[in-house]
């Protein structure tokens, strides 16, 4: 059995490719640029783009089952999702699974009509956000500079995402399950920000701003951090980006504080923690 994985040298899809690979799994990595990824040996290659139907058409021939986004550049939902799971079904393909992104987008409704055994991937909020949003600041300052600080969300481990979905292609037996992905504990910024200390061993902190003051710093002196939700609102003026991302952190959002059992379920072990991702990825954190 072959099994295709997009986004294949992404956040999720590098786990999904090891996690197929210690199953024992054949594993076909679809990139837009072959030329350049790398893979582990015994990894088939190919070209390809969830963008592209046609190109992805190319790439199901031959595969059993197979892990799909339902984004393209700039995280924006896919509109081609009906082309998509059509390819799919015509190319024998029994079994995927689809990361979701900031919204439900054509895919996802479009593989829920069709004879696919679908299963949904929804993460909470993943550990590796905290690798673009905080690592530049905190290389350079140690310092993180933002509002809410008690803010509270379940981050998943990307690599337990990648593992429900490598169980769910692999072993079967989840179809028409959509699994809401956190991880085992609720942590606040505060509570990351001492943990990595722990982890780099630097006197790291957090600098809890107001309202006022995030919109003084991050709008009329110009200096707004690379967020990645704000990158994720494409182009539009720097106001309507800070009030935005203000009445997410200011929110009380009960999906994103919310523990699951999801990893559990899936793969029968404990979902892992902030401390290990921290001790994994300590290096991107020092100057």
């Amino acid at each position: 059995m072959t099994i295709l994985v997009t986004g294949a040298t992404g956040t999720v899809g590098r786990f999904v490719v090891r996690h197929l690979l210690d199953a024992g799994e054949k594993v076909r990595a679809v990139t837009r640029r072959p030329d350049v990824a790398r893979f582990p040996e015994g990894v088939e290659v190919v070209a390809g783009d969830m963008t592209d139907a046609a190109r992805m058409a190319e790439a199901f021939e031959g595969v059993t089952a197979a892990h799909l986004i339902n984004f393209g550049d700039g995280y924006r939902p896919l509109g081609i999702g009906q082309e998509i799971a059509d390819a799919a079904v015509r190319a024998g393909i029994r079994r995927v699974t689809i990361l979701g992104g900031w919204e439900e987008g054509s895919l996802e409704p479009a593989v829920r009509a069709s004879e696919l055994e679908w299963t949904q991937l929804q993460p909470i909020e993943f550990m590796s956000n905290t690798l673009n949003d905080w690592a530049p600041r905190l290389r350079a300052e140690g310092v993180i500079r933002e509002p809410y600080g008690g803010r509270k969300s379940a981050p998943v481990h990307e690599s337990d995402i990648a593992a429900i979905a490598a169980v769910a292609l692999a072993e079967g037996g989840h179809g028409g399950q959509a699994y809401r992905i956190s991880g085992p504990e609720v942590l606040t910024p505060r509570d990351k920000i001492r943990i990595l200390a722990e982890a780099t061993g630097r006197d790291l902190a957090f600098v809890e701003l107001t309202p006022e003051q995030t919109r003084r710093e991050w709008i009329e002196e110009g200096t707004p951090p690379d967020l990645l939700l704000l990158q994720v609102m494409g182009d539009v003026d720097a106001r309507t980006k800070v009030e935005f991302l203000l009445r997410v952190y200011g929110g009380d959002q009960e999906i994103g504080r919310t523990v699951t059992d999801a990893v559990t379920k899936v793969t029968g072990r404990p979902a892992l923690t902030f401390a290990q991702w921290a001790t994994e990825n300590a290096h991107a954190f020092l100057p």
